[in-house]
């Protein structure tokens, strides 16, 4: 998996929001706000290709949390993010 490379994440009224940066078809209605775990993952493995598991070791790492915990949280940011078309 990737984060598709013209989605960039911004701070804005000190909230973490992902915007569509370079293409021409912008949904202007759609707004993808980051939680402090999301916004991680986001920072953690953008520009780079990650498995699950990689997204699920780095909240095991920073949250401590088991492994099952982490992968089951790590896959529900993977299918938002997925839905929203950022992630391919």
């Amino acid at each position: 998996m990737r984060i598709k490379a013209h989605f960039k994440l911004r701070e804005i009224a000190g909230e973490a929001i992902v915007v569509n940066q370079g293409t021409s078809n912008i949904n202007l209605t759609r707004i993808i706000s980051l939680n402090s775990s999301a916004r991680l993952l986001f920072c953690e493995l953008e520009g780079k290709e990650f498995s699950l598991e990689e997204a699920a070791y780095i909240l095991e790492e920073t949250y401590g949390l088991e492994h099952e915990q982490a992968l089951c949280d790590a896959g529900k940011w993977v299918e938002a993010l997925k839905q929203c078309e950022v992630i391919e």
